[in-house]
């Protein structure tokens, strides 16, 4: 039986957050208390390592790493701290609505709404909002639109960004994020991914850190399955 994951880990170690606490803001820090962590993974302490809070970041590790709550940090502090929007894009309209329902109970201290709608709408009721989960297509019908909302944005969260590789959805996620860089030119943007081919090149285009680990906490098994019977090796 072959199993990845003991060696792929060994070595990495779990760090308490306590130590991470003059290295982020004091709200955001309280809020990481509240939710009930105790230890940052390698991912997320990379991150707060490397300046989070200032600049464009690229995050590649293992589904269920805890990707997300690097992104989580970023807005929260964006929309607490730096009085600015934040669009999260995710590829699928199913994803976006569960996004929304996590994001709004866990974050209730910020305005939380979903766009993944009528493509002609401007849906100008955005600009009451300080977190908008979307789609690449609606955000780019969004900006075609001119919502007001974008002129207010700092943070553009991209989730499963390799996507811009898709020679179907690519594009439109790639025009998204060069107007936004092009017309917003203090944007943070942070790209989070499980599965890139080429993250330093992606990396470079996008002018961010870029931050790798193979940090998976659940053991990843491989096996085949034979009548009826999975034989692991």
């Amino acid at each position: 039986m072959k199993m990845e994951n003991k060696e792929e880990n060994k070595g990495k170690v779990l760090k308490p957050i306590i130590e991470y606490k003059n290295k982020m803001p004091e709200n955001i820090f309280s809020i990481v208390e509240q939710m009930g962590f105790s230890n940052f993974n390698p991912p997320q302490y990379k991150s707060i390592d490397e300046n989070l809070f200032e600049g464009n970041f690229l995050i590649c590790s293992p589904t269920g790493s805890g990707k997300t709550l690097v992104a989580e940090l970023k807005f929260l502090d964006m929309i607490l701290n730096k009085n600015k929007k934040v669009v999260y894009i995710v590829p699928l309209k199913a994803l976006a609505q569960e996004k929304y329902k996590s994001f709004k109970k866990k974050y209730p201290q910020i305005k939380t709404s979903i766009s993944i709608g009528d493509v002609d709408s401007k849906e100008d009721y955005l600009l009451n909002f300080d977190l908008i989960i979307t789609t690449s297509e609606k955000m780019d019908s969004l900006i075609r639109h001119k919502s007001l909302f974008i002129f207010e944005l700092g943070l553009i969260v991209i989730d499963e960004i390799h996507l811009i590789n898709d020679y179907t959805r690519g594009p439109v996620l790639e025009v998204v994020i060069t107007f936004l860089r092009t017309f917003l030119k203090e944007i943070n943007i942070i790209g989070l991914s499980a599965t890139i081919g080429n993250p330093k090149e992606l990396a470079d285009w996008l002018k961010s850190r870029l931050i790798i680990d193979d940090y998976r906490p659940v053991e990843l098994k491989k096996g085949v399955l034979i009548d009826g019977e999975i034989k692991f090796y």
